[in-house]
């Protein structure tokens, strides 16, 4: 197994799917949550992200391709999901117990599109498509499954901050997480708009 590329890959994954930053977020959408429900939804989110992420790596441009999708495309869909958790954040609606589902909010937005995204989907599809033989693939997916086990830490033991913010921390951190989580879906909106304009003026 190659040992710089799994650290190439291990380095850019982690940046992209960023544990501390998606902390807060993670505390926000799952604070109501019982202490039980709430790793089991980090572990389901880990799962599903490593799922999509393999499917990607192993198929992903053939998928698109037959789809007739580009990667900007996938990549607004991803601002315009962030967008509606964004304002249930802002406006309270995701305070309500009522409303809570742990799988619901493990699949979206915490597997996907945040840990499973845009930029962690595009970077392993480069890495597998400049991959040269089994030593390169296995470091590939070494370290895809390193970087999973890193998040399920992060989100799994992020529990106890919980317990330290209380109610009002929590009411004060999901207001926080909402304004940041739309800058992330303006952000990527905002790229994909640019890499299609750049696609189209290419081709003109």
């Amino acid at each position: 197994m190659d040992a710089k590329l799994f650290g190439e890959v291990f380095v850019t994954l982690l940046v992209i799917t960023d544990p501390p930053g998606m902390m807060p977020i993670f505390l926000a959408l799952t604070g109501p949550m019982s202490a039980r429900d709430r790793n089991r939804a980090a572990w389901q989110a880990v799962a599903l992200a490593l799922g999509v992420i393999v499917v990607f790596a192993v198929a992903g441009q053939t998928l698109l391709d037959y789809l007739h999708v580009d990667l900007p495309a996938l990549q607004a869909a991803g601002g315009l999901l962030l967008v509606l958790v964004a304002l249930e954040l802002l406006t309270g609606k995701a305070d309500d117990p009522s409303q809570q589902s742990t799988s619901n909010i493990a699949l979206v937005p915490l597997g996907t599109p945040l840990l499973a995204g845009p930029g962690a989907i595009v970077a392993t599809m480069l890495f597998v498509q400049q991959a040269e033989g089994a030593s390169d693939v296995s470091a590939i997916a070494a370290a895809i499954v390193a970087v999973m086990i890193t998040v399920w830490i992060v989100l799994r033991f992020s529990g106890g901050i919980v317990k330290v913010l209380r109610p009002g921390g929590i009411e004060v951190l999901t207001r926080i997480a909402g304004l940041l989580l739309a800058a992330i879906a303006v952000q990527l909106i905002a790229d994909a708009i640019a890499a299609f304009v750049t696609q189209y003026a290419d081709l003109a």
